[in-house]
């Protein structure tokens, strides 16, 4: 008898602490749940609301991703347009096949130069073509020798 009053105190002792706590549960639901119009034991128009959060994603405003702007200007005044979209970082493929070799010149420093002022990238792409990025976008080039280099690396014989 001693054995079954110790083994049924300590079982006593250990679900204490769950008594009552089921109806309790039961009673927060209800209470969440509010007087909602009920047919057939279901909620008909219930209402959820969640707690309030903190957001953890901050908006990005005005994001419109990335955008490419081909220009072929055909005067030295055509390099403002150029500088702004530069500003609303965008990136422009300028193509000068259309000017002769002094304006063209004078086009690519003054690009050159508003391009390192917003902290961007220039890269001289093709004949009489360039390319200006603003600071958000990385510029990589893969040059000739390089593109040797590697190409002779993985093209080796195997032994």
């Amino acid at each position: 008898m001693a054995v079954a009053d110790k083994f049924r105190s300590i079982i006593d002792f250990l679900t204490s602490g769950f008594d009552g706590r089921e109806d309790s549960i039961y009673e927060d639901m209800m209470d969440e749940a509010g007087d909602y119009p009920v047919q057939d034991n279901l909620a008909l128009n219930p209402s959820y609301s969640q707690p309030e959060q903190k957001q953890k994603v901050v908006p990005i405003n005005n994001y419109k991703g990335y955008e490419v702007m081909v220009s072929e200007p055909r005067s030295y005044e055509d390099s403002i347009s150029i500088v702004k979209h530069l500003k609303e970082r965008k990136t422009v493929v300028l193509n000068l096949h259309l000017l002769d070799k002094e304006q063209a010149l004078r086009i690519v420093d003054f690009l050159c130069g508003a391009t390192h002022a917003l902290e961007g990238s220039q890269q001289k792409i093709g004949e009489s073509v360039f390319i200006f990025t603003p600071k958000n976008v990385a510029l990589s080039a893969e040059s000739q020798k390089s593109k040797f280099l590697r190409d002779a690396l993985w093209n080796q014989p195997q032994a």
